[in-house]
Order: C-alpha cells, then structure tokens, then sequence
C-alpha cells in the first residue's frame, strides 16, 4: 500500500481592508489593533539583521546548472533581512501559529533580538488568538 505525501501545513490567506495576510492569526491581530485604536504599521518596517558583504577568501560552491564546482571568490553576499508582522510605538509583534523545522524563522528572529538589544523594544511572539489579546492588553496598558 502505498502512502499519500502530505504537503506543508498552509495557512488561509485573509484579506481585510485590501491587505492580503498571511494567516488568520496576522489578520485577526491587525483587526484588534484596529479596533482598540493602537497606531501600527502592517509589515512597515525592514530590519537589517545581517549587512552584505564580500567574500573575498576562496570560496567554491555547486551552482545548480552544473556538475563541477564554480568559483564565487570575491563575490558578495546579501544582506539578511527581517520584517516583523506589527510595528508600534516601541513594541514589535510577530505573528506565529506553526513554524516548519526546516524553516529560517527562528535563526532570523535571534538575530533580530540581537539586533534590538536595549533599544526598549517590547517584543511579543503570540501563537493563538488568547495570546494576541494578552499582547494587545499590555500594549494599551503602555500607551
């Protein structure tokens, strides 16, 4: 007997206000931030988590058109980015119901927490709808 491959878990994309979301979870925080009259910014702002750079010792990697190795000496490197869901008024919510193990999500974050380090950012990492109305709670309270 043979067995079915399951794909990735995906998430519903949701659509309030002409913004596509990610998952439930994003748009159900964007509308609750709406509702309690929290200023945000919705996948506004870019974080630089690592710059790019050029790598100038040796350096020989397989490209995917070729059998041999290809000289990439010199070449540069991009930067490594990470843009959180929410971004207020120091405080920065990131959305995340289930992250695959294969996933680069929770390498970019530590960098981004690294990055951010006494800055006096709030930092909020809610995985259910209870867990956003917590979050949303202690932001009001802060404002």
């Amino acid at each position: 007997m043979r067995r079915k491959k399951t794909g990735a878990v995906r998430s519903k994309k949701k659509v309030i206000n002409g913004i596509e979301f990610a998952s439930s979870l994003e748009a159900y925080t964007y509308s609750q931030l709406k509702e309690k009259g929290i200023p945000f910014e919705y996948e506004g702002k870019k974080f630089e988590v690592l710059p790019a750079f050029k790598f100038e010792e040796t350096y020989l990697a397989s490209s995917p058109k070729k059998k041999e190795l290809t000289d990439k000496t010199g070449k540069s490197v991009r930067a490594v980015t990470y843009t959180p869901d929410f971004v207020g008024d120091g405080w920065v919510i990131e959305t995340k119901g289930f992250v695959p193990s294969n996933h680069s999500f929770p390498l970019r974050w530590k960098m981004f927490l690294n990055l951010i380090k006494g800055q006096g950012i709030d930092v909020y990492l809610p995985k259910n709808q209870s867990q956003v109305d917590e979050v949303i709670k202690r932001i009001k309270q802060g404002l």
